[in-house]
C-alpha cells in the first residue's frame, strides 16, 4: 500500500456555506440552536430508552441506536462548521480531514443500515406476532445493530484509505463545509477514475440492498395491515411503523435527491444545502419525530420529568 503523502498538502481550506460576512453569525446561532437541539435530543432519547423498563423491547433497543449515530454523526461534522463560521482561515488538517471523512461515512452507513434492521423488526412484529420473541431474540438484535457498525467501520476505512493515498500537489481548497469524498476528489492530481467507480459501486450496493429491505418490509407490512378486520387493530398497527415510516422517507428522499438527480442539475450549493439537510436537520428530526408520534416515549418522558420534578422539590424541601 501507498504512505500517505504529507510533505505535498499538509492542510485543507474550508470554504464553508457562505463567504458573505453579514450572514456568518446569523447562521451561527442557527446552526448552533440545532445542534444544541440535535444533542440534547438524542441524548435524551437514549437516556430515557435505556432507564425506562417499559422500552426494553427490540424496538426501542434500534432506536437507541439510531439516536447514538445521530448524534455522532452530527457531532462529527457540527461543531468544526460552527467554529468556521468565527474564524477568518477555515482550515482544517490531511489527518483531521482524513478522520472527519472516516467518521461521517461510518454513521451515514450506519444509519441507513440501522433503519433496514428497524424495518425488519416492524416487519416481524405485525406480520409474525407470534414468533416476534423468538425472531427477535436478543442475539438476534445484538446481530442486526453489530453488523451494521462493523460494515461501517470497514467501509468508511476503505474509503479513507483510497481516498487520502491519493497525491494533493494543487489547490487545497475544498469547496465545502466539511470534508466530503468527492469534493475532495476533485482536487486530487491522481487519477481518480477507479475511485469513483469503487464508491459509486459500494454506496450503490448498500443503498439498494438497504432501501429494498425497506421496501419489501413495508410491502408486507401494509399487506397484513389491510387485511386486519378490525379497525382499531389497523390504527394501532399503523402507529407502531409510522415513525420509522416517517423517518424513512425523509432520510432516504434526500439521499436519492443528493445523488440519484442528473449531473447536469447539481450546483456546488444544492449539494450544500443537501448535506446541511441530512448532517443537521435530519439528526435533530429523528428524536423528535419519534416522542411526537410514539405514545410509550412520550409517556416515558413524563414520567422521568415528574419524578425529577418530585426528586427536585424534596431537595428543595430538606
Amino acid at each position: 500500500m501507498a504512505e500517505i503523502n504529507f510533505t505535498q498538502v499538509t492542510e485543507f481550506i474550508l470554504l464553508g456555506i457562505t463567504d458573505k460576512q453579514e450572514l456568518k453569525i446569523l447562521l451561527f446561532m442557527v446552526f448552533l440552536s440545532i445542534y444544541v437541539f440535535t444533542v440534547l435530543g438524542n441524548l435524551g432519547l437514549i437516556i430515557v430508552i435505556r432507564t425506562d423498563l417499559r422500552l426494553k423491547t427490540p424496538m426501542y433497543f434500534f432506536l437507541s441506536h439510531l439516536a447514538f449515530v445521530d448524534f455522532c454523526y452530527s457531532s462529527s461534522i457540527t461543531p468544526k462548521m460552527l467554529g468556521n463560521f468565527l474564524y477568518e482561515k477555515n482550515t482544517i488538517s490531511f489527518n483531521a480531514c482524513a478522520a472527519q471523512l472516516g467518521c461521517s461515512l461510518a454513521f451515514m452507513t450506519a444509519e441507513c443500515l440501522l433503519l433496514a434492521s428497524m424495518a425488519y423488526d416492524r416487519y416481524v412484529a405485525i406480520c409474525n406476532p407470534l414468533f416476534y420473541m423468538v425472531l427477535m431474540s436478543p442475539k438476534i438484535c445484538i446481530l442486526l445493530v453489530t453488523v451494521p457498525y462493523s460494515y461501517s467501520f470497514l467501509v468508511a476505512l476503505f474509503y479513507v484509505i483510497l481516498t487520502f493515498r491519493l497525491s494533493y500537489c494543487g489547490s487545497n481548497i475544498i469547496n465545502h463545509f466539511y470534508c466530503d469524498d468527492m469534493p475532495l476528489l476533485r482536487l486530487s492530481c491522481s487519477d481518480t477514475h477507479s475511485k469513483q467507480i469503487w464508491i459509486f459501486a459500494c454506496a450503490g450496493i448498500m443503498f439498494i440492498s438497504s432501501l429494498l429491505v425497506v421496501f419489501v418490509s413495508y410491502v408486507y407490512i401494509i399487506s397484513t395491515i389491510l387485511k386486519m378486520q378490525s379497525v382499531e387493530g389497523r390504527y394501532k398497527a399503523f402507529s407502531t411503523c409510522g415513525s420509522h415510516m416517517v423517518a424513512v422517507t425523509i432520510f432516504y428522499g434526500t439521499l436519492i435527491f443528493m445523488y440519484l438527480q442528473p449531473s447536469s442539475n447539481h450546483s456546488r450549493d444544492t449539494d450544500k444545502m443537501a448535506s446541511v439537510f441530512y448532517t443537521m436537520i435530519i439528526p435533530m428530526l429523528n428524536p423528535l419525530i419519534y416522542s411526537l408520534r410514539n405514545k410509550e416515549v412520550k409517556d416515558a418522558v413524563k414520567r422521568k420529568a415528574s419524578n425529577s420534578m418530585q426528586v427536585i422539590y424534596v431537595s428543595f424541601c430538606k
